[in-house]
């Protein structure tokens, strides 16, 4: 594929930061996106900027090239990287029919499970869309988009079946801050993403707790032995846990100031609900969401993964934090 069409759906933060990403590098390409909101689209274009999200980086795109058209943008495209919240892709996708991804590469950005049906995207797609795993891409950290925006070096895996699709994405996202790994461990590292989110929650939880950076460095030591075990039972085969996709990842989310999962979880350590907490932050926090439907898969898959449980119990038994958090503390190592 030497000319390519890329369609970006979603105009967050990380969609945002892609969207800079692909327009600092030098591969010849045609950037389409997908902006949620009208009046996002006219800002947009009237003034460069997006205006709610990483709010200094340049917008290098032209009118044509912006749409609120879901459908127009991916029917155009030879490459769909979705980068809405979990939550809402389904909405993102409402007027997609399995024919229109036929053939196209779709790239998952999204660190997240699609709720009601309990799946991370690339089986979403496969089951929803009879999309071809070979035809999928995930895209894992550790990267957060406030970094990109500061064009501070950051890494990003692309994990694919199909190398020379990890490859392909890998070229039109590379650029002077940005490096690239290749894996085709696919399922790994989009759960690897999925359960990151929960322990920086977890961390989050604890520090509001007043715990300190001592028990958080056993916390996520812990954390990764158990995100191995997940990961295991879910798709075992040969992969190092101590590489970037995983504990880098983990290690980014769970301690970085502009970590969404660890903001969330500290102001419920320090007592907020969960909708105030979600209100005063105005982003979403996809472990909050991912930390029910991990649940369900710890009961599928009879796993111990005593982390997660005790977000789960926090978040949706109401239980107390710190209560729990001491009871969690006495099962670690």
């Amino acid at each position: 594929m030497q000319y390519k069409k890329i369609g970006v759906i979603g105009s967050g933060s990380w969609a945002t930061a892609m969207i800079k990403m692909m327009t600092d590098n030098t591969a010849e390409k045609t950037i389409l996106w997908w902006v949620r909101k009208q009046e996002d689209r006219d800002y947009i274009l009237a003034y460069r900027h997006n205006p709610s999200y990483l709010s200094a980086v340049e917008i290098k795109l032209s009118r044509d090239q912006i749409s609120t058209d879901a459908l127009s943008i991916i029917q155009k495209s030879d490459i769909i990287i979705l980068n809405t919240p979990a939550a809402y892709l389904k909405a993102a996708l409402r007027d997609v029919k399995p024919e229109h991804l036929r053939g196209k590469v779709i790239v998952s950005a999204i660190k997240g499970i699609v709720p009601d049906e309990n799946l991370i995207v690339g089986e979403y797609l496969m089951k929803f869309f009879d999309v071809d795993l070979a035809n999928i891409v995930v895209i894992g950290g550790p990267c957060h988009a406030e970094e990109v925006s500061l064009e501070k070096l950051s890494y990003l895996t692309l994990a694919s079946k199909e190398i020379e699709n990890a490859q392909l994405i890998a070229e039109i996202l590379q650029n002077r801050y940005i490096k690239t790994i290749i894996s085709a461990d696919v399922l790994g590292v989009e759960y690897g993403a999925v359960l990151k989110n929960i322990y920086a929650l977890a961390g989050g939880i604890c520090h509001g707790l007043g715990f300190g950076d001592n028990f958080q460095a056993v916390l996520v030591s812990n954390a990764i032995r158990e995100m191995e075990t997940c990961l295991d039972v879910i798709d075992p085969q040969e992969r190092e846990i101590n590489a970037s996709a995983y504990l880098g990842d983990l290690l980014v989310t769970a301690y970085s100031q502009f970590s969404r999962n660890r903001t969330f979880g500290n102001m419920i350590g320090k007592g907020y609900s969960v909708q105030s907490a979600q209100l005063e932050m105005n982003m979403v926090a996809e472990g909050y969401y991912a930390s029910a439907c991990i649940q369900r898969v710890i009961q599928q898959y009879q796993l111990d993964m005593p982390i997660c449980e005790a977000v789960y119990e926090i978040l949706y038994q109401h239980k107390s934090a710190l209560q729990t958090v001491k009871t969690l503390a006495d099962s670690l190592n």
